[in-house]
């Protein structure tokens, strides 16, 4: 077991996979890799992220006048891109993959509740109406559980695994991207998520991570 450590499995949900309105590439295929990670027991704690919006949430391109998916719109100041309405609380689509093994999950966190503001990070909700990014909490509870390695996997690699690295990493977290099981909207923003990901110092790793060693076991 990799000490200090937490797992976060971020949006592994049906509408992020193929068939669904906002499917990442290959987005199913990370499943199985996921799951035999968790029969490993390798991380003290494991967390879950679910994008759970209400319907009509402000980053649906549906609630825009005249706005088609994948448009860029202001919202709250800032850039956004629309999105096809996707992840609606209590709906199929936006529960987890039925796959996915869940009883080794320690916490499932729900993200992108407030019907105004979008939530692509684990750590943080995107800027709200004061401008400001909120906590989700999850930060407070990794610490206060003696977390201090962050280790990330799931959908989709370029929105909010990313964001969700980003946050780990700024937030004091030793980060750590599972490249392999991750996908992306679109292949073609790998080179920049990479990029991102390595300016910051996020590790990032290829091999299978059932077999990768840590430094930290």
């Amino acid at each position: 077991m990799i000490k200090r450590s937490a797992l976060i499995v971020v949006d592994v949900q049906p509408d992020f996979m193929p068939g669904g309105p906002l499917a990442c590439h290959e987005g199913d295929t990370i499943v199985p890799g996921i799951n035999r990670l968790l029969e490993a027991r390798r991380f003290e704690r494991v967390v879950a992220t679910q994008d759970w919006h209400p319907a009509g949430h402000a980053s649906f391109a549906s609630q825009h006048s005249g706005a088609a998916p994948f448009d860029t719109a202001s919202l709250h100041g800032v850039p956004h891109t629309l999105w096809p309405d996707h992840c609606v609380q209590g709906s199929r689509g936006a529960a987890l993959a039925p796959a996915l093994e869940t009883d080794r999950i320690d916490l499932i966190l729900r993200k992108g509740t407030h019907p105004a503001i979008d939530s692509y990070s684990a750590f943080q909700n995107n800027i709200g109406p004061e401008g400001t990014r909120t906590p989700t909490g999850l930060a407070g509870w990794l610490l206060d559980t003696g977390i201090t390695h962050v280790y990330l996997c799931g959908l989709a690699r370029d929105v909010c695994v990313l964001w969700s690295a980003e946050d780990s990493q700024n937030l004091g977290f030793e980060t750590h991207v599972l490249w392999s099981l991750t996908r992306p909207v679109t292949p073609e923003t790998d080179g920049a998520t990479r990029t991102r990901l390595e300016a910051l110092g996020i590790t990032l790793i290829e091999e299978d991570p059932t077999h990768a060693r840590s430094a930290h076991e």
